[in-house]
């Protein structure tokens, strides 16, 4: 899982944007939905144009729930099991909104496609990443980055890669 120092890089930025969780949450909302329009769609309770409000409300449960996960990296599976199980059993999200791929023991593994079959050299189709949590992984490091500049190091950002992508699979346990 994460090591000593990937645990201190997530809670140094954390320490950072805490208590700014709104803003940032909008922020990282509203870039989803411009550079992303189609995943809007996940979003139907904010509507097709979300306004300030909506976006400042979503934006900071979201990054709220980042909080708790933040404070629990030892147990993410405890700490976000009433989030998961409220999408998937109360809110009924549709789990095809959420597919995560687990990396392997090496990590995620690419396969090189071949020719115009669309299939890979195993023979297999090719591996599709996740829509909806990769995007909103990749938003949020923007907005990391666009607001802490410098102090949000490459090896900051690959902590919380590693550590996004796992509230993300348990965010999406309850489906399978």
């Amino acid at each position: 899982m994460l090591s000593a120092l990937e645990r201190a890089h997530i809670e140094q930025v954390w320490d950072l944007i805490a208590g700014h969780e709104a803003p940032f949450g909008a922020e990282l909302l509203l870039r989803l939905f411009t550079v992303y329009p189609s995943t809007k769609l996940y979003f139907k309770h904010l509507g097709a144009f979300p306004d300030e409000v909506q976006l400042l409300s979503h934006g900071q449960r979201m990054l709220q729930a980042v909080g708790v996960a933040v404070q629990h990296l030892d147990n993410l599976r405890a700490a976000l099991s009433p989030l998961a199980d409220l999408h998937a059993h109360v809110l009924r999200v549709d789990p095809a909104n959420f597919p995560v791929r687990q990396p392997g023991p090496q990590g995620v593994r690419v396969k090189l496609r071949t020719g115009g079959s669309g299939r890979t050299r195993s023979g297999r189709a090719p591996f599709h990443p996740p829509l909806l949590p990769q995007l909103l992984i990749q938003c949020f490091q923007v907005v990391l980055a666009a607001h802490l500049q410098d102090e949000f190091t490459v090896e900051m950002q690959a902590a919380w890669d590693k550590f996004l992508t796992g509230v993300a699979i348990v965010m999406t346990e309850q489906y399978r």
